[in-house]
């Protein structure tokens, strides 16, 4: 599975092409290729050059301060670090089980914040280039213009946002960075008057998840053959599935898929995740390459999210999800199961699944029960893990007996699609670039297959498609033979 363009033996001789800094995504990250004499592209890599210290300002905090704290990571996806945290000191204060109301809450501002997520997601950010073309004008390529051109999609969009983050309101106590899932369970219920405010608009969110799928589905059979090849790799895959081999967003065991579709690992017990997964660094970006142990480096890195998850699973537990689902797989002769792009249609699918399961969970009422916490043995060591909208989230603490975090190890969904962002590019950038004259569709195209992943480095920053972009080509001597930039506003300029 190793790709030639990972690596390159001898630079020299090779022009190098920088996107820098790359877009949506927060902090520092760029793009490099080397390019040799017939213009042929001999290596493409994704750079993420800021380092942030979590792992280690958590330790010496006390461990019931850390399901807040580990949110701060993010303004995106803040639910998917509290309740993995939560989760992983379960285990430190002995929760073992929590009570059907603490689960069923969790669940229900899980499925709040994958909605919400894959809203913000697909209406603000992805639309414009599957809507408009990855060639279009800047100008147009964002949600502004969309909104000029469809307000209706847009307005849906906005409302669709703000559903999922009203169920994170009344769950978590704030929609952003809330304190309501603790270690053993949860501090609070829902009554039956926020339940049934929530019902009010439950209906109209399914009927638009509907709709969104179908937008998916139409734009992709308009375009089959380009979506299916654009940046496609193949590689293995790895999500959580519930005992039944249904897809379970909030808890279960490991499946791991080889590239060649083997199911190597199954229902696998997440908190033994390192007996299957281990970690490598490299010197040109700070973020770490998980692999499985059993494969190696080369061979065994594999890729998460909506994608890997709607393949990985044997059904989706919900009638109208499973139904789009299936049409998904067979879809172009199950051609979009490993694209690159799929991840945009799988993720529709998925925010149809959160908005059936939270038409569920907003009908029983263990959601107004009463007890809401449990404790135990205590343990000095705890493992999280949950499917965040882009990917398995795991979470690792260590304990001493002052109750001070010892240590601490966050995997997060995007460095798990480290190598896979990786390969997308270099697939992109085959197809695409190949020596060619920079304009900003081309340096667009680069974006979207990157953009396909959503990821969250640190703490994503997103924006609405026209971030700064340079790009210098220089010869091997070092002298500057070509310059293009694009500013804050979508101009380009050499």
């Amino acid at each position: 599975m190793t790709d030639p363009l990972e690596t390159t033996a001898d630079p020299s001789g090779l022009r190098r092409v920088a996107i820098d800094p790359l877009t949506r995504v927060e902090g520092h990250g760029k793009v490099t290729l080397l390019i040799n004499a017939d213009n042929r592209v001999q290596q493409a890599r994704l750079h993420i050059v800021e380092f942030r210290g979590f792992e280690k300002f958590i330790q010496g905090r006390p461990f019931w301060e850390v399901p807040v704290m580990v949110q701060r990571l993010c303004g995106i996806c803040p639910v998917s670090h509290h309740l993995a945290a939560s989760k992983a000191l379960d285990t430190i204060v002995g929760a073992t089980r929590l009570t059907p109301t603490a689960d069923k809450l969790r669940r229900l501002m899980h499925y709040g914040q994958i909605f919400q997520s894959h809203a913000l997601h697909f209406f603000h950010l992805a639309s414009p280039d599957l809507l408009f073309g990855f060639g279009a004008d800047a100008a147009q390529r964002n949600v502004v213009a969309l909104a000029k051109a469809d307000p209706e999609t847009v307005r849906r969009g906005v409302l669709m946002r703000k559903f999922g983050q009203e169920v994170i309101r009344l769950t978590a106590g704030k929609r952003i960075h809330g304190t309501g899932s603790i270690p053993g369970g949860v501090n609070k219920s829902l009554s039956r008057n926020e339940r049934a405010y929530l019902r009010q608009d439950i209906y109209t969110m399914i009927a638009w998840s509907r709709d969104a799928v179908a937008m998916v589905r139409d734009l992709f059979a308009a375009r089959a053959d380009e979506f299916a090849e654009f940046g496609r790799f193949e590689s293995g895959s790895m999500s959580l599935v519930a005992a039944d081999g249904g897809l379970d967003l909030y808890d279960g065991g490991l499946r791991i898929r080889a590239a060649s579709g083997e199911i190597l690992f199954d229902h696998a017990d997440y908190r033994c995740y390192w007996d299957y997964i281990t970690e490598e660094t490299k010197p040109w970006s700070y973020m770490k390459f998980p692999y499985l142990r059993s494969l190696g480096p080369d061979a065994g890195w594999y890729r998460v999210g909506p994608l890997a998850r709607i393949g990985n699973c044997d059904f989706i537990p919900t009638p109208l999800a499973e139904i789009k689902r299936r049409e998904f797989l067979a879809f172009a002769e199950g051609r979009m199961a490993g694209a690159t792009l799929g991840y945009h249609w799988a993720r529709m699918i998925e925010m149809l699944h959160a908005a059936e399961r939270i038409k569920e969970l907003l009908h029983d009422d263990d959601l107004s029960g009463n007890d809401l916490s449990v404790s135990g043995e205590r343990q000095g060591r705890g493992v999280g893990v949950i499917e965040a909208p882009r990917g398995t989230l795991i979470h690792h603490y260590r304990v001493d007996e002052n109750d001070q975090v010892i240590r601490a190890n966050l995997i997060v969904s995007t460095t798990h699609n480290n190598q896979a962002m990786n390969a997308a590019i270099r697939q992109v950038a085959r197809q695409y670039l190949d020596g060619h004259e920079l304009t900003e569709p081309l340096l667009n195209h680069i974006e979207v297959a990157i953009r396909a992943f959503d990821p969250c480095l640190s703490c994503a920053t997103h924006a609405l498609g026209q971030m700064p972009l340079e790009i210098e080509l220089a010869d091997a001597s070092g002298r500057l033979l070509d310059r293009l930039t694009r500013d804050s506003e979508g101009r380009c300029t050499r």
